[in-house]
């Protein structure tokens, strides 16, 4: 009888202690009119894709097969220099942080994509997804951030230590999904707009951002999944036509985007967290679907990311890599159309149109 009691009290505190704990981390949810991809509660995948559930969550816990991880050690830890506080009104340079996280410098403003400085992809910094290398920029030397991208609210791409920092270092504009806004104001950040797929936004008279659709899902605790949403950014600027993926899985929409978008000059693409496939394909495309991505958008030359940071699922270190160079010879792509930076390096992207002038003079 006594050890029935204690069972029950065990199983009652432990659902207690979860309760608190997902009314601690899950973010507030988005309130407006119904659409096409809302229902009035929660958000969904333009053909209705679904992430996996819980019980499948349980099924790769149990069955996984993940890749070699090995955290760099100190001497790798060497970061990358900005050479430029803030570029000309012709130049557009991309420094890979690392994971999602790029500085975009592009007609004289600074951009910042999911920024992540933080140990761990975690609510807590004392347990989840470690990071395995460093960021290739310290943060103390970023120059003055203008605008900050959200793609979406999940823990490595949207960290509260990091943004906080950022508005307390620079408090610059952020761009985010719908619904993101009220976490960012729970967190003292109150510039911040929300938009919508499809969206336009401008920014000055040099650079526009438009908000375009991904395929993934949403949510920061147990009970808040899909209740804001998930994109990608197109930005159009006179010297350069940038597209961020964000974090996706592959589908017919990017052709879309293609269309809409004639001229894209540079695309960040997620390369990583694709095994298992039954379980990834819904939400993260592998390197073989990001080389689809690039051709469906017409893209000048893609840069890939979202790999090698954190261990987010059974692919290895070096797996994203090595199968992105298989993808590019199987479809013949030239090596300069889909390009990996080391972290702290700078691209210094070209439009396509200069360089075919450059090619014809």
């Amino acid at each position: 009888m006594i050890f029935l009691i204690s069972f029950l009290a065990a199983v009652v505190l432990l659902i207690f202690a979860t309760y608190v704990v997902d009314f601690i981390i899950k973010a507030p949810s988005y309130k407006g009119p119904k659409s096409g991809h809302f229902n009035g509660k929660t958000f969904r995948n333009l053909d209705g894709i679904k992430a996996r559930g819980f019980k499948d969550i349980i099924k790769w816990a149990l069955s996984g097969d993940p890749g070699v991880w090995e955290k760099l050690s100190e001497e790798h830890t060497e970061f990358g220099t900005i050479t430029h506080a803030r570029n000309g009104y012709e130049d557009v340079h991309i420094t890979f942080v690392n994971h999602a996280t790029f500085l975009i410098q592009v007609d004289g403003i600074n951009i910042l994509t999911d920024p992540v400085w933080s140990l761990r992809a975690s609510p807590f910094q004392w347990t989840g997804p470690k990071r395995m290398r460093p960021p290739g920029i310290d943060f103390k030397d970023l120059p003055e951030i203008d605008l900050v991208l959200i793609s979406h609210n999940h823990y490595d791409h949207l960290d509260k230590n990091t943004v906080r920092a950022l508005k307390k270092a620079f408090d610059p504009q952020f761009i985010v999904p719908l619904g993101v806004s009220e976490y960012l104001n729970q967190l003292g950040i109150e510039k911040t707009e929300e938009m919508d797929w499809w969206n336009k936004k401008e920014i000055s008279d040099m650079l526009s951002i438009s908000s375009v659709p991904a395929q993934h899902f949403s949510g920061r605790g147990l009970t808040d999944r899909d209740k804001t949403l998930w994109c990608g950014y197109v930005l159009e600027a006179p010297s350069s036509t940038i597209y961020f993926a964000g974090d996706t899985g592959y589908d017919g929409f990017f052709k879309k985007i293609g269309a809409k978008f004639k001229s894209i000059d540079v695309a960040l693409i997620p390369i990583g967290a694709y095994r298992p496939r039954w379980f990834m394909r819904p939400i993260h495309v592998n390197p073989e679907e990001a080389v689809l991505i690039h051709r469906d958008i017409d893209a000048g030359t893609s840069i890939g990311m979202h790999f090698g940071t954190f261990p987010l699922a059974d692919d290895g270190m070096s797996e994203p890599r090595e199968d992105l160079e298989k993808a590019k010879k199987k479809h013949n792509l030239s090596p300069e159309e889909f390009i990996i930076l080391d972290e702290g390096e700078t691209y210094e992207a070209i439009p396509r149109q200069v360089m075919a002038e450059r090619k014809t003079a």
